[in-house]
């Protein structure tokens, strides 16, 4: 296994884009935790209780919540067959 290197050791390029992509994914986690904690449940594909771990899930959780969990503003939720 590759042992990691320190950060004072690592390339400038290297730094750069771990910041960077440290950077983007927790403005994607705040976005998908506040959109969260805003929205009514209504409003949601499936509980929060199961949304608010699944966006701390890095980097796929947040995205997978900005793309899966919300539904738009005018439409109706779903409703189970039968009823």
């Amino acid at each position: 296994m590759k042992s990691s290197r320190p950060w004072k050791e690592l390339s400038t390029s290297r730094r750069a884009g771990i910041v960077a992509l440290s950077s983007v994914e927790l403005v994607l986690t705040t976005v998908a935790a506040v959109d969260l904690y805003r929205r009514p449940q209504e409003r949601l594909r499936g509980p929060k209780a199961l949304w608010w771990p699944a966006i701390f899930v890095q980097p796929i959780g947040p995205i997978a919540y900005l793309k899966l969990a919300r539904r738009p503003a005018g439409a109706a939720p779903a409703t189970a067959p039968g009823s």
